[in-house]
């Protein structure tokens, strides 16, 4: 029997320093639309969504067509990168993958993130065993969960990523079986 997790990066998002409440932007509430569209022939049987406003917009849409509530889930919020603003996002993102133990102070490390990630997806596995579901996250801690289960997926994967993305993953058991990208930002 497979289970199959939907990973549902946020569509884009207007920045706010408050990341629980930072909403979609216009464009983003256009692309929440089509995540639905693209979902709907899949026959899902729950949402789970990180607790992120932004991330739980983005899903919501196939919770309401399916007629389920969407199940807030704190480990899989985005990773916090650091506990103080960063002067250059990107070289702090190439260091934590080039160093996995590392964390900015504050901060959560690559092997920490994957860790939380990880766990949380196995607890789905486990709860949720057979079933179509939803997993409405982030890019960051989207990519760690992943290389949890396939050590090759890493930086260049995180970069190639679009906003929103889907990637559905079938495992049998705790054993990922495949991985396919169901997105593609020009519908």
């Amino acid at each position: 029997m497979l289970t199959n997790l939907y990973f549902v990066r946020h569509a884009h998002s207007v920045y706010s320093p408050d990341e629980l409440i930072r909403p979609l932007s216009k464009k983003g509430a256009i692309d929440a639309v089509k995540v639905t569209v693209r979902l709907r022939n899949e026959k899902i049987d729950d949402v789970i969504s990180s607790p992120y406003k932004r991330a739980v917009k983005t899903v919501e849409g196939i919770a309401n067509l399916i007629g389920k509530e969407v199940v807030k889930e704190y480990e899989f919020r985005e990773r916090l990168l650091s506990g103080k603003p960063l002067i250059d996002f990107q070289s702090a993102i190439n260091k934590v993958w080039e160093d996995e133990s590392f964390s900015f102070s504050g901060g959560e490390s690559n092997n920490a993130a994957r860790e939380r990630g990880g766990n949380a997806a196995l607890q789905v596995l486990k709860d949720y065993e057979g079933k179509n579901v939803v997993i409405g996250t982030h890019g960051n801690i989207m990519v760690l969960t992943m290389n949890f289960f396939d050590g090759k997926i890493g930086l260049p994967f995180w970069r190639a990523l679009d906003m929103p993305d889907i990637y559905k993953l079938s495992f049998k058991g705790k054993e990922l079986i495949s991985m396919k990208r169901l997105w593609k930002n020009r519908l």
